[in-house]
C-alpha cells in the first residue's frame, strides 16, 4: 500500500501565500507522477495541477496558472503546491495523488491513491 500525507494548509488572507507539501511512502517502485486537486462541498473535485516523473512536464488549471507552482523531491518522494496571490475561490480541500505512470495526466481517474487532503481557506 502507498500513503500520502498532505500538510501546509490553513487560514490565509486574500493575497497572501501557501505551500503545501504531499510525503509518500509505503510500497512505491515505480516511476509516478503526482497531482494535487480540490474540492469544496457541493462541487466535484478539480484539478489543480500536474508533475511527472521527472519533473520536467507539468500541468495547471487555467484558474491557478501564474499563481500555482508544483514541484517534487524524488528522493524524499514528496510534492510541493506553492500557492502564491490566493483568491477566497481557491478555498477548498487540496489533496494530493499518485499515478504510477510517469507521465503526468489532469484526469483524476488516472490516479491510484491519494491522500486525505488538507483544508485551504483564503479569506476576504
Amino acid at each position: 500500500q502507498v500513503q500520502l500525507v498532505e500538510s501546509g494548509g490553513g487560514l490565509v488572507q486574500a493575497g497572501g501565500s501557501l505551500r503545501l507539501s504531499c510525503a509518500a511512502s509505503g510500497r512505491i517502485f515505480r516511476r509516478y507522477s503526482m497531482g494535487w486537486f480540490r474540492q469544496t462541498p457541493g462541487k466535484e473535485r478539480e484539478f489543480v495541477a500536474a508533475i511527472s516523473w521527472s519533473g520536467i512536464t507539468t500541468y495547471y488549471a487555467d484558474s491557478v496558472k501564474d499563481r500555482f507552482t508544483i514541484s517534487r523531491d524524488n528522493a524524499k518522494n514528496t510534492v510541493y503546491l506553492q500557492m502564491n496571490s490566493l483568491k477566497p475561490e481557491d478555498t477548498a480541500v487540496y489533496a494530493c495523488a499518485i499515478d504510477e505512470r510517469a507521465s503526468a495526466t489532469r484526469d483524476w481517474y488516472d490516479y491510484d491513491y491519494w491522500g486525505q487532503g488538507t483544508q485551504v481557506t483564503v479569506s476576504s
